[in-house]
């Protein structure tokens, strides 16, 4: 049975500082509501963090100074881990031995692995690929959907970014299925996904009304800030409720360093979530009921 995390959530409004980016410190607030999971919630939530790991892995192993804070490991172990995985989860340690095999010339071609993993692609794709492997594999449901949407969200972006700039949208693919085979094939404006992904024209105009990349980008966000809150539209006190929560809460984290003032609406929109008295009475409802 799911665990009822009904204080630890009511106590988010304290994490929230009122507003006030002042003293803002999302990877200290996560680290304190992990700490008050179970173990298999608390596994959930470093399945989350496992993305920004991957985001630091591509940049060290690519040369590039930035390094997302929100992720598991240090800079220091992540770059041990390139040379020898040993923490990381099976999925990612077999892209970056397997690749490593291949840049030595030492992968017998009946090697299993080449079967999901494309060694003549980019690593940073395959290292993706795989975490969206592994997330799809989890106990918790948010994290299987949020990732599965993550993966088509950027997906889409990176297919109507090729078709603006006249390159191949398959070599901008990560992962597999029905949503990546669609963007291959299709022709029209919306790659025919309109039923399918109700986001579609927001992101189409977000990427093609201006030039400004704080504002596309910006845009897109607010597009995952609303999947996370739609994937959570009956969760109250539990751990899809929280990972929602820490899913915006890493956005505001990103837009707090991108640019201060939107950073702050973002903050104020995660706060006034929070107070949403319809829902909490709603939720208190239900579990009265249970």
């Amino acid at each position: 049975m799911a665990k009822n995390y009904y204080c630890l959530v009511a106590s988010l409004r304290d994490y929230s500082l009122d507003g006030d980016l002042k003293g803002f410190d999302a990877r200290e607030i996560i680290d304190e509501i992990s700490a008050e999971l179970s173990r298999e919630d608390a596994r959930a939530v470093a399945g989350w963090r496992l993305f920004h790991d991957v985001c630091n892995l591509v940049n060290i192993h690519s040369g590039r100074e930035s390094f997302s804070t929100l992720g598991n490991f240090s800079r220091e172990e992540l770059e041990a881990e390139l040379q020898e995985p040993r923490e990381l989860p099976r999925e990612l340690a077999e892209v970056i031995e397997l690749f490593g095999e291949v840049k030595g010339g030492e992968v017998d071609p009946d090697d299993e692995r080449l079967g999901r993993i494309n060694t003549e692609g980019s690593f940073a794709a395959e290292l993706y690929a795989a975490y969206y492997r592994y997330c799809s594999r989890s106990g918790c449901r948010f994290l299987r959907e949020w990732s599965e949407a993550d993966r088509n969200l950027r997906n889409i972006t990176a297919a109507l970014t090729a078709r603006t700039k006249g390159l191949t949208i398959g070599e901008q693919m990560v992962g597999t299925g029905e949503i990546v085979q669609q963007l291959q094939r299709s022709s029209a404006a919306d790659f025919g996904l309109k039923g399918e992904i109700d986001y579609i024209d927001s992101l189409i105009s977000a990427l093609g009304e201006n030039d400004n990349l704080l504002d596309k980008e910006h845009r897109i966000d607010l597009i995952r800030w609303s999947i996370s809150e739609n994937l959570t539209t009956f969760d109250y006190f539990n751990i899809n409720f929280l990972l929602g929560y820490i899913v915006r809460l890493g956005l505001v984290h990103r837009w707090a360093r991108l640019d201060a003032e939107r950073g702050k609406e973002m903050f104020q929109r995660l706060v006034a979530g929070l107070g949403a008295t319809d829902r909490i009475a709603e939720a208190e409802r239900h579990f009265a009921e249970e």
